[in-house]
């Protein structure tokens, strides 16, 4: 049997990355792939993140840094893998890669952007505001390259991107295109989705103006989101000054997630702060079944708790409708504590939507998942992060360097 000392990552998100970059550095070959147009995955989405509750872009341009330097790592946006055969040491992948129609020469200058008649609802985002056909995922990506979305690009609307770029960086005529990899050992990084909201019919989400959901929030909150970082109401635009923030929004239930998702409630008690920040005014109510902060994020917890305008009320939501006449939203729910039905009324209700596992939605063929879509260990093709189990990026830091030590060992046929 052949020894490739080839290590492929599937996925371009934060334990991708870390897999990749120290895989790369003890000498080892890597491949990334991606299906998004850049790396970095939901934490490039995040507005802080844990434990410092910094921009998470800081560690993120790390590891970038470190991918630009080493001539080990290769790496494919837009790309996903088809096919998966052969064994450890000796893996065969077919992946395709989709066009991106803008080539290296792009210097993302944003001439296209601005020629650009056509626009689409941006899901970096998450809808919540669009960007022209001709675009860059976000002001920090990686590559730093434009891509043409060509579900909205139609007709002559190319031509007036590819008039204004002076670069001759547009390539409309580009096509997608298979590639064959030989490979020692995988490493499935393919992260999570937020529990799709719309399912949860008692909770308001796509009914109610003004329900969102964790993720939402975060780019809320973010200076380079939709709203430059000013909580604002989606349907007016007016500051939101009290907010709810409902737990388990999916997860620790049989009819959608049966598992606890971990990190719903340090994001919610997270948030909470980006709301107080901004308006020293502000409240915040958190409805929860459980409050889960494991290890030293319990003293996060207890200052959050310190704060007298945010409250915990501890009971399960049972309806959130519009208030009749307004925008406002209105929480009906009950406190287990004191056993009394509570009914209350908010500028803007949070979901801490759960953690989906990607392979929930799609399964990669040669992968073993478990009944919930996590990625089952095995010999040969190894798992990482959130792919495996819900978890920080602390923890699927850690995790993404054991499943790199696993893979250089596979990978040299041992």
């Amino acid at each position: 049997m052949p020894d490739v000392n080839r290590i492929l990552v599937i996925g371009g998100g934060f334990s991708g990355l870390t897999t990749a970059v120290d895989a790369a550095e003890t000498g080892a070959e890597v491949v990334v792939i991606e299906k998004n147009p850049y790396l970095g995955g939901r934490v490039a989405q995040l507005n802080k993140y844990f434990p410092k509750l910094c921009p998470p872009i800081c560690g993120l341009e790390i590891n970038f840094r470190r991918i630009k330097t080493n001539a080990n790592i290769t790496f494919y946006t837009m790309t996903e893998v088809e096919n998966i055969s052969g064994g450890p040491g000796n893996y065969n992948v077919t992946v395709k890669v989709s066009p991106r129609y803008v080539n290296d020469n792009c210097v993302a200058c944003n001439a296209c952007s601005e020629a650009c008649p056509a626009e689409r609802p941006n899901e970096y985002n998450f809808g919540m505001d669009k960007t022209k056909a001709a675009y860059l995922p976000f002001n920090q990506a990686f590559p730093q390259k434009y891509v043409i979305d060509s579900n909205y690009c139609k007709g002559d609307c190319g031509k007036a991107c590819k008039d204004a770029c002076k670069y001759n960086a547009i390539d409309l005529d580009m096509k997608p295109e298979t590639i064959n990899l030989n490979v020692g050992s995988i490493v499935v990084a393919t992260g999570w989705n937020p529990y799709d909201a719309n399912k949860l019919d008692l909770l308001g989400f796509g009914k109610v103006k003004n329900v969102i959901t964790n993720m939402m929030m975060e780019r809320l909150a973010s200076p380079t989101g939709p709203t430059a970082g000013k909580i604002l109401r989606p349907s007016d635009g007016r500051p939101a000054q009290n907010i709810a923030f409902v737990q388990c929004a999916g997860s620790r239930d049989e009819n959608h997630l049966p598992f606890c998702s971990y990190i719903c409630c340090l994001a919610s008690l997270k948030q909470t702060t980006y709301i107080r920040e901004q308006n020293p005014e502000s409240k915040a109510t958190i409805f929860y079944i459980d409050i889960r902060t494991p290890g030293k994020y319990e003293k996060f917890y207890w200052k959050v708790k310190e704060d007298q305008n945010v409250s915990f009320i501890k009971g399960k939501v049972a309806d959130i409708v519009q208030e009749e006449g307004s925008d406002d939203v209105v929480v009906t729910a009950e406190d287990m504590l004191t056993g009394n039905k509570v009914k209350m009324k908010f500028d803007m209700v949070v979901l801490a939507t759960g953690m989906e596992p990607s392979g929930a939605s799609r399964k990669i063929a040669g992968v073993n998942y478990n009944e919930n879509g996590f990625a089952l260990p095995g010999t040969g093709i190894y798992s990482a992060g959130c792919t495996k189990n819900p978890m920080d990026v602390a923890r699927s830091a850690q995790d993404s360097t054991s499943a790199a030590l696993k893979a250089i060992s596979a990978g040299k046929g041992r």
